[in-house]
């Protein structure tokens, strides 16, 4: 078992597969490392893969104090794994809390990152939803503390926008709900308080975003509603973005369509590499509806 060192002490599991252009994996909340297995068995044939537990998520460390997790530590870990692995400059891909990791990690560490697939981001982030979203985190927060996550697990799981991966696909996601149940209750607690609660929204974020050179494909699910809009904002902000959205989805995305996922992101990917993901063309003025002169 590997174990990366990061700035502040903390530990962090990680996995390597494959040879090739290096992609680093960043899981979501309800996730872990395990969660990226239809992305590792897929890319690693071309890529070298990493993937690894982020603080609070064993077998990695679980810090026991809430200042322990934030928003710029999560996207420090990013690169402090890349740095334990070899990796000078790679490709991120991340899902929802990974996914903010992601788009901040670009945004500080911009010569450490080749591209940037943000998925499933937004949450917190709607300036009308914060509050509501706070009070939500710090539920969530509490339900793991006082149920325990093998009780919290199958409430979490059966979210407005999980349900979708459980008619599709009841097998997955039962295994999707199974590990989360063996998520640690101090280490969720703290990670909902100390990352989700206290993270900038994106729309905070706008002046960096729209300097910021990093190529990046942004992801949603249509079914997910708190993800779209700042989905939105990202593609009309971000100069080399792009938006891809995947119908009658909903938040999981890498595990809900697999092979949808493992394409767009294997196509953004090598157009990266080949130099043909740029800025939005000038003459595609949006203000313009058809040309007439």
């Amino acid at each position: 078992m590997a174990y990366a060192t990061m700035g502040d002490g903390v530990r962090l599991f990680y996995e390597v597969a494959g040879t090739g252009s290096p992609i680093v994996f960043v899981h979501e909340f309800g996730g872990n490392h395990w969660s990226w297995e239809p992305q590792v068995g897929y890319f690693s044939r071309r890529h070298r893969c990493v993937t690894y537990a982020a603080r609070g998520y064993p077998p990695s460390d679980i810090p026991e104090t809430v200042d322990q997790y934030s928003q710029e530590r999560a996207a420090a870990d990013v690169v402090d794994v890349m740095s334990a692995a070899g990796i000078e400059k790679a490709h991120i891909v991340g899902l929802s809390m990974g996914a903010f990791a992601c788009v901040h990690a670009a945004l500080r560490y911009p010569d450490r990152v080749l591209s940037a697939v943000v998925a499933g981001a937004g949450y917190g982030s709607e300036r009308e939803r914060q509050a509501t979203f706070r009070e939500n985190s710090e539920q969530v927060a509490r339900g793991f503390e006082e149920r325990g996550s093998e009780g919290f697990a199958p409430i979490y799981a059966e979210s407005a926008s999980r349900v979708q991966f459980q008619e599709k696909d009841p097998r997955g996601w039962q295994l999707f709900a199974e590990r989360l149940a063996k998520h640690s209750v101090r280490g969720a607690a703290n990670t909902m308080r100390g990352v989700q609660m206290r993270r900038p929204s994106l729309y905070d974020l706008e002046t960096e975003l729209a300097t910021m050179q990093v190529p990046l494909l942004v992801v949603v699910g249509d079914e997910d509603d708190h993800s779209i809009q700042p989905g939105i904002f990202l593609k009309r902000t971000v100069p080399r973005s792009g938006l891809v959205m995947f119908p009658k989805s909903g938040h999981t995305l890498n595990l809900e369509e697999p092979a949808l996922f493992n394409r767009v992101v294997a196509e953004f990917v090598a157009q990266v590499e080949a130099g043909r993901w740029g800025p939005r063309d000038p003459r595609a003025d949006p203000r313009q509806i058809m040309r007439a002169d």
